[in-house]
């Protein structure tokens, strides 16, 4: 096996933009912006909706993009995807976590493809709802897990695939920020009425996704969770007084760290933390380990979808111990206008949802039950019920 063997090719694909899709957006929030800023560079794309549970929010993002002709007289999400005259093609769902559900489920219903924004849901009976909706529908919806489409994301799941590792028994992941409880645009983030979770589902279901990806989505079985807020609680907390909102300590009602042992199918081991805030540059690398190898995956100071350096591949050779620099790969296209590009890709080829919800429900599993079990405070079992 040579380094040969794991290079990575980039194709870029030519766009017929005879055929224009219709997309409308609800939920007019700072993450909308990266939708939009992608949507306008797709040839093939006309936004002809928005719709926001604020009034006038939706008319005024519209306005910023200089964007005329759209429809934004909406009192809500419903209202848009009751209006027929809109053909919409697809919606993207950029709402805060706990109103996940809800939108896309009328979305699919009303025969609309949906991209939904990350995390899937809060819970796993909500990710449950909306698949039973999905399949009844039979339109496409993918889940908003841009880090998906990096190369060197692709590239741990190569390696994995490849056998170089042997059978895989043990995974340590994480992620975390020194400092990083995001309050940028107020406390839609870490007020518990509108995000449910925090670190868990804002940076953690990226880090469960890049290992669970690479190892093909096993079915998660038991995890022993923990969860804390020792940081977001603290008005002295240097961000809150840096910014001049100690009040937000207060508001705060979600995990800044959570932590958890997740039992997998196929006798496999996960290791997990996560932490919007922390007194550490980073919980600790990704690794990947095997009967033949093991895959070192340095971390990143913030958490972003991506790897902190070149990987190193653990293995033996003619019987000597020896190692495999794997070089990163640097992405010629941005990770999240290839979200947007892909799940554009799959409404016109009639294709499969790039990021599937059978999937992120095995990762909306492992979140929920990690909240579940820090609850208790014992170990629980993972149900997911049929769909």
């Amino acid at each position: 096996m040579g380094l040969d063997d794991f290079k990575e090719n980039q194709e870029v694909k030519t766009i017929d933009a005879s055929k224009k899709l219709r997309i409308g957006i609800i939920g007019c929030g700072w993450i909308a912006d990266s939708h939009m800023n992608s949507y306008l560079k797709q040839p093939d794309v006309e936004i002809v909706a928005g719709a926001d549970l604020i009034p006038g929010k939706a008319a005024k993002f519209m306005q910023k993009y200089g964007l005329e002709g759209v429809k934004t007289d909406y009192a809500s999400h419903k209202e848009m995807l009751d209006d027929k005259s809109l053909k919409l093609d697809a919606v993207s769902i950029c709402t805060y976590n706990c109103q996940h559900a809800i939108p896309a489920i009328y979305a699919l219903e009303k025969g609309v493809n949906v991209l939904l924004e990350k995390p899937f849901t809060v819970t796993l009976d909500e990710a449950v709802e909306v698949m039973r909706a999905e399949k009844k529908s039979g339109k496409i919806l993918s889940i908003g897990f841009q880090p998906r489409m990096d190369a060197n994301m692709k590239m741990i799941k190569k390696i994995v695939e490849s056998g170089a590792l042997g059978k895989i028994y043990y995974i340590q992941t994480g992620g975390g920020r020194r400092r990083g409880i995001p309050t940028p645009f107020g406390t839609t983030f870490i007020e518990k009425e509108t995000a449910g979770i925090g670190a868990l589902g804002d940076i953690g279901c990226y880090s469960l996704d890049m290992v669970l990806n690479a190892i093909g989505y096993p079915k998660p079985l038991t995890v022993s969770g923990y969860k804390s807020a020792f940081f977001g609680t603290d008005p002295n907390y240097s961000h809150y007084v840096k910014i001049g909102h100690p009040e937000y300590a207060a508001k705060f009602g979600v995990d800044d760290f959570a932590a958890a042992f997740i039992r997998l199918e196929g006798d496999i081991i996960l290791d997990f933390r996560i932490a919007w805030a922390m007194n550490l540059d980073t919980p600790g690398d990704t690794i990947i380990m095997g009967t033949k190898g093991s895959l070192r995956i340095p971390s990143t100071e913030c958490w972003n979808g991506t790897v902190g350096g070149p990987m190193v591949l653990y293995h033996e050779v003619c019987g000597e111990q020896t190692q495999t620099e794997i070089p990163v790969i640097k992405m010629k296209e941005g990770l999240f206008d290839l979200k947007i590009r892909t799940f554009l890709d799959a409404i016109k080829e009639g294709g499969k949802a790039p990021v599937p919800s059978s999937q992120i429900l095995y990762n909306q599993a492992i979140i929920d039950g990690i909240a579940k079990s820090s609850e208790c405070g014992h170990e629980v079992e993972i149900k997911i019920p049929e769909i």
